[in-house]
C-alpha cells in the first residue's frame, strides 16, 4: 500500500473540528447542543455585501488579478488609513482568506527548518501552517495568571538562534482575546529590529476592541517598513467566514514581490467573494459599534456566570470574542468529549474546545478550554449553567 507523506501524518488535527461527530451524535439523540468551540458569529453579515452578489452584472465569472483587483484593494488602502494606517494598493495582496495570507507569510519569509518564535497558547491552525510550510514553531508561553499579556522580552531573546526569521502574535488574540499595549509592540518592534527579524501580525480581531482601548497595528510603528507583515480577514469583521477573503498587507516590497509568486500560482482569489468583500468596505460604523457593544456584554455575562464556578479560574478578554477557562479538570480532551456523549441537563449540553490544542508545548494546557461568546446572552448563561452542572459530577 502507498505510504502517505511524513508531512500529512505529522498535521494536527483541528481542536475544534475533531469533536464535530460526537456533536453530531448528540443531535441524533435529540439534545441541544450549545456552541462555545467555534468564532463563527451569529451576527448578520451586513446586507450591503449580500446585496452587491446579488445584483452583479457579470457575464463571465473571470479570473481576476493574482493580487485582487485593483479597485478593492484600493478600497483596503482607505480603511486602513480611516485606522491611521498609511499604506498603497501595492502594499496589499488579496488572499483567500487569512489562512492563505499566513501560507504566502510563511512561504516567502521561511525556509525548511526555519523557526517562527509564537506566543502561545495561539490560534490552533498555526501548527498546521507551519508544518505545511516546513516551518518550525517555537513557543514563548503566556500565562493565564498574568491575563496572557506578553511574556517578557528575555523570554524570546532566550529562543532567537541563527534559524529564526519571525515573531508572530495575534492581536487580539485568539484564543485568549488579549489585546496588545502599545507599549508591548514597540517591545517587540525594538527586538525584530534589533535581530534583524519579521515581526508578523495576525490582526483579523482589529474592530473588536473593548473597554476604550484601541488597537494599535504593527503598521503604525515607524521603522518597521521592511519587518512589518500584517495578516487580515473579512471574515469576523463582517461576519463573512464563508466568503474566505483575506489578505497580505506589507511596506516590504521584496515581500509582497516574493508573496505574489506564490498568489500566481494560484491564480486568483473568488471573484463574488471579492464583490462582497468591497461592499461590505462600505458599511456604517453604526454597524460596529452595535457589534462592540453586543459583543461588550455577552463577555461580561459570560466572564461574571464562569466566575461563580468553584475551581474555575478565567482571563479576562480585552478582544476578539474568545476567553480561555482553567477547569478543576486533568484532560479537557476527555472532558469535552464526556459532555457530548454522556451529559445534559433537561437534554441540553454543550461543546468547548480543548485548549491544549492552541499550545505547541506537549502537556501545557491540558486543563483549559476556549470559550468563544458567539451565543446571544441568554444562551451562553445556560450554556456556562451546564458546565457547572457538569464539573459538579464528572470524574476524570
Amino acid at each position: 500500500m502507498p505510504r502517505i507523506s511524513k508531512k500529512g501524518l505529522q498535521m494536527p488535527e483541528s481542536p475544534i473540528r475533531k469533536l464535530v461527530p460526537y456533536a453530531e451524535n448528540a443531535y441524533k439523540q435529540g439534545k441541544t447542543v450549545y456552541h462555545l468551540n467555534i468564532g463563527q458569529p451569529d451576527i448578520k453579515t451586513p446586507q450591503i455585501a449580500l446585496d452587491a452578489v446579488k445584483i452583479h452584472s457579470l457575464d463571465i465569472l473571470a479570473y481576476t488579478r493574482s493580487e485582487g483587483s485593483e479597485g478593492y484593494r484600493q478600497k483596503i488602502a482607505n480603511y486602513y488609513a480611516k485606522k491611521d494606517i498609511h499604506v498603497k494598493h501595492d502594499d496589499i495582496i488579496v488572499t483567500t482568506g487569512g489562512s492563505e495570507a499566513l501560507l504566502f507569510a510563511f512561504g516567502s519569509i521561511a525556509d525548511i527548518d526555519d523557526e517562527i518564535i509564537i506566543p502561545e497558547p495561539f490560534y490552533a491552525n498555526y501548527n498546521g501552517f507551519s508544518t505545511a510550510s516546513g516551518v518550525k514553531v517555537v513557543p514563548v508561553i503566556s500565562k493565564i495568571e498574568n491575563n496572557f499579556a506578553l511574556p517578557p522580552i528575555e523570554e524570546f531573546e532566550k529562543l532567537i538562534t541563527p534559524k529564526t526569521k519571525a515573531i508572530l502574535i495575534c492581536n487580539p488574540g485568539n484564543p485568549t482575546g488579549y489585546l496588545y499595549s502599545k507599549e508591548e509592540i514597540r517591545k517587540l518592534a525594538d527586538i525584530v529590529k534589533k535581530h534583524d527579524l519579521f515581526l508578523l501580525a495576525d490582526e483579523v480581531y482589529r474592530e473588536f476592541a473593548y473597554d476604550g482601548i484601541t488597537h494599535y497595528s504593527i503598521l503604525q510603528e515607524e521603522g518597521l517598513e521592511n519587518h512589518a507583515i500584517v495578516i487580515d480577514s473579512v471574515s469576523k469583521r463582517y461576519s463573512m467566514c464563508g466568503a474566505r477573503i483575506g489578505c497580505l498587507v506589507s511596506k516590504n516590497k521584496e515581500v509582497i514581490k516574493t508573496a505574489l509568486k506564490f498568489a500566481q500560482a494560484r491564480l486568483s482569489p473568488p471573484t463574488l467573494a471579492q464583490i462582497a468583500s468591497e461592499a461590505a468596505l462600505d458599511t456604517p460604523q453604526s454597524y460596529f459599534d452595535d457589534v462592540i457593544n453586543e459583543y461588550v456584554e455577552r463577555r461580561n455575562v459570560l466572564i461574571e456566570e464562569l466566575n461563580k464556578i468553584e475551581g474555575v479560574q478565567v482571563a479576562n478578554p480585552k478582544g476578539a470574542f474568545y476567553c480561555i477557562a482553567q477547569l478543576p479538570i486533568k484532560n479537557s480532551d476527555a472532558f469535552a468529549q464526556w459532555l457530548l456523549e454522556s451529559f445534559d441537563v433537561n437534554g441540553e449540553t454543550v461543546m468547548v474546545a480543548p485548549a491544549a490544542g492552541f499550545y505547541s508545548t506537549p502537556g501545557v494546557g491540558l486543563n483549559q478550554i476556549r470559550i468563544a461568546y458567539v451565543l446571544n446572552k441568554d444562551s451562553l448563561v445556560k450554556a456556562v449553567n451546564i458546565l457547572k452542572e457538569a464539573l459538579k459530577v464528572y470524574k476524570d
